[in-house]
């Protein structure tokens, strides 16, 4: 009962915030017709109806050609998210890199518009960025121009081809993302203007959502919460990566809740966009189909918060047949955290991942939290029987 006292609070503290700026909106658009707009035509769009008001959203990231979809039931999914367009210069495109005409990116993205047809409660939509794909977006969002032009081009690919929106996943305004990536500061209101010109050209119908960085510097420097979160449909939480490829010591990389010896964890991420007055129907968690290993980890606490050198990790899929006992590993479970995690004594190798347990207890957290949904990255990662996506989506329908 506290939980839902404290959370109405906060979202009440929001929608007030929300009324102020909207008033804000009238009075400077009396004399704004800049692209077409007529007057007060922001406040018509200023609350962005959540991602998924009726249901659980259940969202799948996908990077395949979309010649394997037959392995996936998308009953089970509400939205599928095309992974990835890039920038070229300031219009969107499905080219991966110079030289190429995005040719197979638009034939992927062309057959999951054709599951429609078959599952016609589907929503499809496309990604910008990713990690290392949003090399240019710092630079490129930094001026109006640039910003609507972009905006202009998203519009026109969801007219021309299809679609019912987009995820923006710039992997990191204002902080280091991907090494070499230009950033700056003011990254965090040009990302604030990109949104509302995407909302402004695309409409109150198109759905616009928001992949964020699960951890505290993204949280607390990244985003201005109050002024994106009326304009966006979801903010899809990685909460995934909170320890990576940059760690030196092991942990959770996808755990629920924080422990004594990591702080970043889902709940932590939850808990800040709450207190910050995001909407809890707004606010979409993630689970990873995939796992994040260590070598040369000592095997104090079963390798648990132990320093260690990243190395490739593996898809959900292969990782079941991988850590067992027969092959040298102790899969255990960290009741703290709520997270599974593996170790191999004898490799000196620790594994952590989302298994049917982990993610069926995310579906339910976000349940018990009345979360907007649960996403993951990503679709392939998951077993030709879909045990991941199976266990998703019984927990999502359990009374």
């Amino acid at each position: 009962m506290l939980n839902k006292i404290w959370r109405f609070g906060a979202e009440l503290a929001f929608y007030s915030t929300i009324v102020a700026v909207a008033c804000t909106f009238l009075v400077s658009n009396a004399s704004d017709r800049n692209h077409g707009r007529e007057v007060g035509a922001v406040v018509k769009q200023a609350v962005a109806a959540p991602v998924s008001p009726d249901e659980l959203a259940v969202i799948g990231y996908y990077t395949g050609d979309g010649k394997d979809l037959a392995r996936y039931d998308f009953n089970k999914l509400t939205h599928v998210i095309y992974s990835f367009v890039f920038l070229d210069g300031n219009q969107l495109s499905f080219a991966r890199g110079a030289g190429e005409d995005g040719q197979e990116g638009k034939e992927a993205y062309a057959r999951l518009l054709a599951l429609k047809e078959q599952y016609p409660h589907l929503k499809v939509l496309i990604a910008l960025g990713g990690w290392g794909g949003c090399e240019t977006c710092s630079d490129v969002f930094s001026t109006e121009e640039n910003r609507v032009a972009f905006a202009v081009s998203v519009r026109d690919t969801l007219k021309g081809i299809g679609g019912d929106g987009i995820d923006l996943d710039w992997e990191y305004p204002a902080i280091e993302g991907h090494p070499g990536h230009p950033y700056r500061a003011e990254d965090r209101e040009h990302f604030t203007a990109l949104v509302k010109t995407l909302r402004d050209t695309l409409g109150p119908d198109a759905l616009l959502s928001v992949a964020a960085g699960g951890f505290d510097e993204f949280l607390e420097k990244s985003l201005d919460w109050q002024a994106i979160t009326p304009l966006v449909n979801n903010i899809n939480v990685m909460s995934y990566d909170l320890v990576n490829g940059f760690s030196t010591v092991t942990g959770h990389h996808s755990p629920i809740y924080s422990t004594d010896s990591q702080k970043q964890s889902t709940d932590n991420a939850v808990r800040y966009l709450l207190d910050a007055g995001v909407p809890a129907q707004k606010i979409v968690i993630g689970a990873a189909f995939y796992s994040r290993v260590w070598e040369e980890v000592a095997s104090d606490n079963t390798g648990r918060y132990q320093k260690g050198t990243h190395v490739a990790g593996l898809k959900y899929a292969e990782l079941e047949d991988t850590y067992t006992k027969a092959r040298g590993y102790e899969v255990s479970w960290d009741e703290d955290a709520q997270a599974v995690y593996a170790y191999n004594a004898e490799q000196q190798r620790y594994a952590t991942f989302d298994n049917p347990r982990s993610v069926a207890l995310k579906t339910r957290y976000a349940k018990e939290h009345q979360l907007g949904g649960i996403m993951f990255w990503e679709l392939p990662g998951d077993t030709d029987e879909g045990d991941l996506v199976d266990a998703i989506y019984s927990a999502k329908i359990a009374e």
